[in-house]
C-alpha cells in the first residue's frame, strides 16, 4: 500500500488548486488496492477541509508517513520532507535562477522530484497541466483588456465568476468590434484560448486571408510552427529539426504585426528560439497591437516586451513604447501586457478537476507499479541524485 498526501501550498502568494479534489480521492481510495490518499489541513485550497473530509478523506497537518506528496507550485525550502518523492511544478528544466535554491535542497535532502511539466507522450506532447484553464483565463483577461484601453466594450474579471459555466453566460450578448487577433502555439494553451475565441463568436481566417484583407466582423488567425518558423537557408519548416535546431530558424511573425490588434500568446519559448519579434519593433509606427496575452509568460521572452509577472489582483500593466519602461495599463502609446504566472487560479475548481483527471488517468498508477518510462523521463532527481535526462544541468544543480 502506498500513501499518497496532497500537501498545502506554502508557496507566496498561495495557490488555491488542488492536484485532487474530494472526489478524486474519494474514488481512488474506493477503486485503488494499493493505493490510499490523505490529505494536508489548508485554510487556502478552493476545496475546504471540511469537503475532503465529508467525502471520506483523513485530513491531518503530519503528512510525514506518506510515500508521494503531492502539490501544484514550488514547495519551499523548509517544507521539504527528506527521504520523500514529490510531484509538483518545480521550473527548473530550463535553470530559471529563482529556483536554484530549491533543486539543491531536493538533492541534499535526498528527495526524488518527479516534475509535472516534464510528462510527456512519446511524441512529445504533454500529458498532464493548467494549460487548458491558463488559456481560457489569459484569453479572457486579454480580450478584457483590449475593451478597456478601446471603451469598445466591457468585461468583468474572471474570478467574479464561480465556474467556467458561469463565464461563458457573460459573453451573452456581447458585441466586439471588427478586430484581429493572432493567437499562437499548438498545446493546451492555444486550445483554451480558441475556446474563448469560439465562445465570443470572433470567426477563424487563414494566414493569407488575415493578413491580405480586412473584415467587417471580429477574426482570428491561429499560427502554429510552420506558421511562425523557417529555415533560415531552406525557408522550410521541419517540427523535428526545428526542435532540435531552433537557433537555425527564423521567425516570420513580424509580417503579422501591422495587420494584429490584439496578440494572444501560447507558443513554447526557450533561449535559443527566436522571439516573435524584438523590443525595437514597438517604436514602428506600424506596430498595430494594442494588447499582448503572454499566456506562456517568459520575461523577456518570446514576447520581449514581458517585464515580469503580473497578477491575479492586477493583471494588465503598459510598456512604453518608446522607452520600455513599466506603466499604468491602458495609456497612449503603451502596449498593455498581461502576463499572470498563475491564470488557471482564478478558475480553481474547474482546473483542478481536469488535473486530476488526467493525474489518475495517466500518472498515479505508474508511479506505484513503476518501471514507466514516461515517469523515469519527468524524474529529475532520484533519492537525491540529478538523472541522466537532465545532466545538463549539474552546474544548476551544484553536482560534479
Amino acid at each position: 500500500m502506498i500513501k499518497i498526501g496532497l500537501i498545502k501550498e506554502g508557496k507566496i502568494p498561495s495557490d488555491s488548486r488542488v492536484a485532487l479534489t474530494p472526489a478524486h480521492c474519494k474514488f481512488i481510495n474506493k477503486t485503488q488496492d494499493n493505493m490510499q490518499v490523505l490529505v494536508q489541513q489548508s485554510e487556502n485550497r478552493c476545496y475546504s477541509d471540511r469537503e475532503y473530509k465529508m467525502a471520506g478523506i483523513e485530513v491531518k497537518e503530519d503528512v510525514s508517513d506518506c510515500d508521494v506528496l503531492l502539490g501544484i507550485k514550488e514547495v519551499p525550502l523548509e517544507m521539504l520532507i527528506p527521504n520523500k518523492t514529490y510531484l509538483f511544478f518545480s521550473h527548473t528544466k530550463k535553470m530559471q535562477p529563482y529556483n536554484q535554491k530549491l533543486i539543491r535542497e531536493i538533492i541534499a535532502k535526498k528527495i526524488t522530484l518527479i516534475d509535472y511539466e516534464c510528462l510527456e507522450h512519446e511524441d512529445g506532447k504533454r500529458i498532464i497541466g493548467f494549460g487548458f484553464f491558463a488559456g481560457v483565463v489569459g484569453a479572457h483577461n486579454g480580450m478584457m483588456a483590449y475593451g478597456r484601453k478601446t471603451g469598445a466594450y466591457h468585461l468583468d474579471r474572471v474570478n467574479s465568476n464561480k465556474s467556467f459555466n458561469d463565464l461563458i453566460h457573460t459573453y451573452f450578448g456581447l458585441h466586439i468590434p471588427s478586430i484581429k487577433i493572432a493567437v499562437t502555439g499548438s498545446g493546451r494553451v492555444a486550445h483554451g484560448v480558441l475556446e474563448i475565441m469560439n465562445l465570443l463568436g470572433i470567426h477563424e481566417v487563414e494566414p493569407d486571408e488575415y493578413l491580405e484583407r480586412d473584415f467587417p466582423y471580429p477574426v482570428y488567425v491561429h499560427l502554429k510552427g510552420r506558421d511562425l518558423y523557417e529555415h533560415k537557408e531552406k525557408s522550410t519548416f521541419s517540427r523535428d529539426n526545428f526542435h532540435q535546431h531552433p537557433s537555425h530558424y527564423n521567425c516570420t511573425f513580424k509580417k503579422y504585426i501591422s495587420h494584429t490588434d490584439i496578440l494572444m500568446n501560447g507558443i513554447y519559448w526557450d533561449h535559443d528560439i527566436p522571439r516573435l519579434f524584438e523590443k525595437e519593433d514597438l517604436k514602428d509606427p506600424s506596430f498595430r497591437i494594442k494588447t499582448i496575452a503572454d499566456i506562456t509568460d517568459d520575461m523577456y521572452g518570446s514576447v520581449p516586451c514581458n517585464l515580469g509577472d503580473s497578477t491575479i489582483d492586477d493583471p494588465v500593466y503598459g510598456v512604453d513604447k518608446f522607452t520600455f519602461e513599466k506603466t499604468a495599463p491602458y495609456l497612449t502609446d503603451t502596449i498593455d501586457m498581461m502576463s499572470v504566472g498563475n491564470l488557471p487560479n482564478e478558475l480553481p475548481r474547474d482546473a483542478s478537476k481536469y488535473f486530476g483527471q488526467q493525474l489518475i488517468k495517466h500518472v498515479l498508477k505508474d508511479i506505484v507499479e513503476g518501471n514507466s518510462s514516461i515517469i523515469e523521463k519527468a524524474t529529475i532527481v532520484k533519492n537525491g541524485v540529478l538523472t541522466e535526462h537532465y545532466s545538463y544541468m549539474k552546474e544548476y544543480a551544484g553536482v560534479s
